[in-house]
């Protein structure tokens, strides 16, 4: 584990809550103790509520009991591995987004995590700063989630997003996108018409990579619009100075 960083470096970015102000409530499950003292160090830095578990049987019942907001979830544990308790979570309904942490640096591992409900993926050795950053990114997007829910169905115009599957088409013609053209599509689609600035499509869909490079925005709106706006007339326009707005066609 990489450990040349401080502490309090993971503080750079405002602290997150749960809506009624509450803090975040973690879990971190992982049978290294070194590991877990220091996790739950750098979270409880940024002010969140956490609770750990060593074990699989452990890490079930204390994700039950304690509904946490986040979990950071080990593959290999005692007991029962983590890919089987998450399976086990997500049989039970409980949708709290998880981060695995691994020693395998194994596609077949990432995609085994990811397919079996997994959110995110960090293989060790790490950097704490990442892995925070991580999970604040993920609770952001989970955010978005919640609040659809009740219907996971995004439509404007045409073009129809389903949170739930992560389709997406236009006209009835699919479209495939990458996770990361996946969630900025939906960020323009719950924010129709609306100009969404450079800074506000980097906060919400990379959070913590490529340093506020704006340009990156320019990329993958690109990226959207030879997928997108080449099926019918163009949605996603630029407003010169400002950013960009989703809007149906008239």
């Amino acid at each position: 584990m990489t450990q040349s960083h401080h502490l309090p470096a993971v503080q750079a970015q405002p602290r997150l809550s749960r809506a009624d102000g509450t803090a975040i409530r973690a879990v971190v499950v992982d049978d290294e103790d070194s590991l877990t003292d220091l996790l739950s160090m750098a979270l409880r830095y940024e002010g969140w509520d956490v609770r750990l578990a060593s074990d699989g049987p452990s890490a079930l019942s204390t994700i039950r009991e304690f509904k946490p907001d986040i979990v950071v979830l080990d593959i290999m544990l005692p007991g029962l591995d983590g890919l089987s308790v998450l399976s086990r979570l997500r049989a039970d309904g409980i949708q709290t987004p998880i981060l695995f942490l691994t020693a395998k640096d194994s596609v077949d591992d990432r995609i085994a995590g990811l397919t079996v409900g997994g959110d995110d993926y960090v293989t060790k050795p790490f950097s704490l700063e990442e892995l925070v950053a991580r999970l604040r990114a993920l609770l952001r997007r989970s955010a978005l989630t919640i609040a659809g829910e009740s219907n996971p169905i995004i439509e404007v115009g045409d073009l129809i997003l389903d949170e739930s599957t992560y389709e997406v088409s236009r006209a009835g013609t699919p479209v495939e996108l990458t996770a990361t053209e996946f969630e900025l599509l939906r960020y323009l689609m719950r924010n129709p018409r609306r100009v969404l600035s450079r800074a506000q499509i980097l906060d919400r869909v990379w959070s913590y990579d490529f340093g506020g490079k704006a340009s990156v925005v320019e990329i993958y709106i690109s990226y959207l619009r030879k997928k997108v706006d080449v099926l019918g007339p163009p949605m996603i326009q630029t407003v010169r100075g400002v950013g960009y707005m989703l809007r149906a066609p008239e």
